[in-house]
């Protein structure tokens, strides 16, 4: 039995007097966090006998499980349903919660009937959005909350991913000094555009594998421990333009508009701006998928989790399809489509 897994067995046995009665993987993530399927033969935190609970497995060299515990309490009294915390061990990197169940957003919305059910499912995510950047405004403007604010440095870091580990590594190209300028003049853009956007709460993965669907009050949320104060368009940028799953256009620009009715309602938007708004959520998404490119490939060759380079082809087809819209980004678009014909030029040599 690996360490780790004699370690979690012993908490649960010796500090909360569990009698288990199975102990089983549940998912992994794309950190070094693992999760385990638990059920218990006794009461345990006054819950009954038979119930399932998770436990998160965050060794503490590697994750600080400090911020989840802040963030998912503070969600909780949003209204929003996240996981609630039973138990902790800090020092060991262990949480016992809640089990939002295993069906994800993702495998519903593949199914026979998941696109008959795409805007019931896309309406409750944006119902829980709009709760969650509302209901966290006073904690940010109040600044009682500790998150870090999406700022310059930030959002180029993460669009720096895509020189390291795409181009560099992936395509094992290096750029020259026009080929710099057009990326760089491209961030700056997408930066620029990012912060002139109202900053509110941002999940930063808010997509349909981290929204579990759940009959009783849907979505459940997880994964939300990197949370930041950033632009307003960027979680749902995650939902509408998902890596996992795409959408035709006039579908993703419809519930972009229903979001937008919204914000205005909650007064979370400066303006009416129908166009202005467009343009943010659009740039925004340029930023996300450069990121999301980037760490796909880290994922691949840091980490051994190939599995992401499948997901690259339809992230890719994002950038070239809204580059393809803003004249301010046709340099951009020409340079990843030629690096893009180059690497599969490449791969069938």
């Amino acid at each position: 039995m690996p360490q780790r897994i004699k370690q979690i067995k012993h908490w649960l046995e010796t500090e909360l007097q569990a009698d288990i009665h199975s102990f089983a993987p549940a998912s992994n993530d794309a950190s070094f966090r693992r999760y385990f399927r638990v059920v218990f033969n006794n009461t345990i935190a006054e819950q009954a006998a038979g119930q399932a609970f998770i436990i998160m497995d965050a060794p503490p060299e590697k994750e600080n499980i400090g911020p989840f515990i802040d963030i998912a309490s503070r969600l909780e009294m949003t209204g929003i349903h996240v996981p609630h915390i039973y138990a902790v061990n800090e020092a060991s990197g262990f949480i016992m919660m809640s089990d939002l169940g295993n069906t994800a957003y993702l495998s519903v919305l593949n199914s026979d009937s998941g696109r008959e059910q795409a805007d019931k499912l896309y309406s409750d995510a944006m119902k829980a959005l709009l709760v969650l950047q509302k209901g966290m405004q006073q904690d940010i403007q109040q600044h009682t909350i500790a998150l870090a604010d999406y700022d310059a440095a930030r959002l180029k870091s993460e669009m720096d991913l895509l020189p390291d580990w795409y181009i560099k590594v992936h395509c094992q190209q290096t750029l020259n000094d026009v080929d710099q300028a057009v990326l760089d003049q491209a961030m700056s853009r997408l930066i620029e555009s990012a912060q002139e956007q109202p900053q509110v709460f941002v999940h930063r993965d808010y997509h349909s594998r981290n929204l579990m669907f759940y009959a009783g009050h849907n979505p459940g949320v997880i994964d939300f421990q990197d949370a930041v104060i950033g632009p307003i368009t960027y979680d749902l940028v995650s939902l509408l333009r998902d890596s996992y799953i795409a959408w035709p256009d006039d579908k993703v620009y419809q519930w972009l508009e229903q979001y937008r009715q919204m914000l205005l309602t909650e007064k979370l938007l400066p303006e009416d701006n129908k166009q202005q708004f467009i343009r943010w959520f659009d740039w925004m998404g340029i930023q996300r998928q450069l990121k999301v490119v980037g760490i796909f490939c880290r994922l691949n060759y840091r980490d051994g989790k190939n599995h992401y380079l499948n997901d690259i082809p339809q992230t890719l087809d994002y950038l070239f399809t809204v580059c393809a819209r803003y004249p301010e980004f046709e340099p951009l678009l020409q340079l990843l489509i030629r690096l893009d014909n180059e690497k599969k030029a490449a791969d069938h040599l």
